[in-house]
């Protein structure tokens, strides 16, 4: 059992009420007691309304067209996360909590949610899959990424990569994983390869501001240090194949 975290929710002081919606998926795998999950010692309420919990014997999940350990997904978890793999492959039970909820002011909803997950570790889960950053990792690696006491930075829920782009020497840096927080993903097109890091930290910061509730309007105007002003074009939705999400793109100047 991994010593107990009280997990914090953090206030959004640029949110505005919107439309839009978070949403959380989540797979746990291991082999579960039936006792009450310690969640309380996380500082979790339980799951958020509009969230839930559903219980699966493993073999049942198998043959499902979205089941992630198999096929190229699966083939590449293994290659990346042996060791998770392995665990989440032989684990006899399988935790899916999913849901949707309305946009909100404070970060209660995901110091809830990871909380039980946190107490699912400790009463026999063993791997955790997060198919929005198409993540696996073991009890302990999670633990390590999740349990923070001043609460996991916004980095940490989300994956940035780097694709190249037709252009020789330019780059796209983009995210996934922000319908967490119920905003658009992030993206940046033609940066070129000397300012990769530079584009990196300022996908950080971007991510954050929208963690903390901020909105980017379409046409809005950014300023970032030592570049021209990049200009915010909206785009995408849930089905949209690169983020399974609504996107905002800045165009790096040439």
């Amino acid at each position: 059992m991994s010593k107990p975290v009280i997990l914090p929710a953090w206030q959004r002081p640029h949110w505005q009420p919107s439309d839009e919606e978070i949403l959380l998926q989540f797979y746990v795998f291991g082999n579960f007691g039936t006792g009450r999950p310690p969640m309380q010692d996380y500082g979790s309420d339980g799951l958020p309304h509009g969230v839930e919990m559903t219980s699966y014997h493993h073999n049942a999940l198998r043959q499902w067209e979205g089941y992630p350990l198999k096929g190229g997904l699966g083939r590449m978890l293994k290659e990346d996360a042996a060791e998770a793999y392995k665990l989440a492959l032989d684990a006899p039970q399988v935790l899916v909590i999913r849901g949707r909820i309305k946009d909100s002011q404070a970060t209660g909803y995901l110091r809830d949610t990871f909380g039980v997950m946190a107490a699912l570790l400790d009463v026999g889960g063993t791997a955790i899959f997060d198919p929005q950053i198409v993540s696996l990792l073991d009890a302990d690696a999670w633990r390590r990424r999740y349990l923070i006491a001043d609460g996991a930075p916004t980095r940490n829920h989300l994956l940035i990569m780097r694709d190249g782009e037709d252009q020789l020497g330019r780059s796209w840096v983009h995210t996934r994983g922000m319908r967490k927080f119920g905003r658009p993903d992030i993206s940046l097109r033609n940066v070129p390869d000397r300012d990769i890091d530079r584009a990196g930290q300022l996908c950080e910061r971007l991510a954050d501001l929208q963690a903390l509730g901020a909105h980017f309007a379409d046409g809005q105007s950014l300023e970032a240090e030592g570049l021209p002003d990049l200009i915010a074009k909206l785009g995408g939705d849930l089905e949209h194949p690169d983020f399974n999400n609504t996107y905002v793109e800045f165009h790096w100047p040439d």
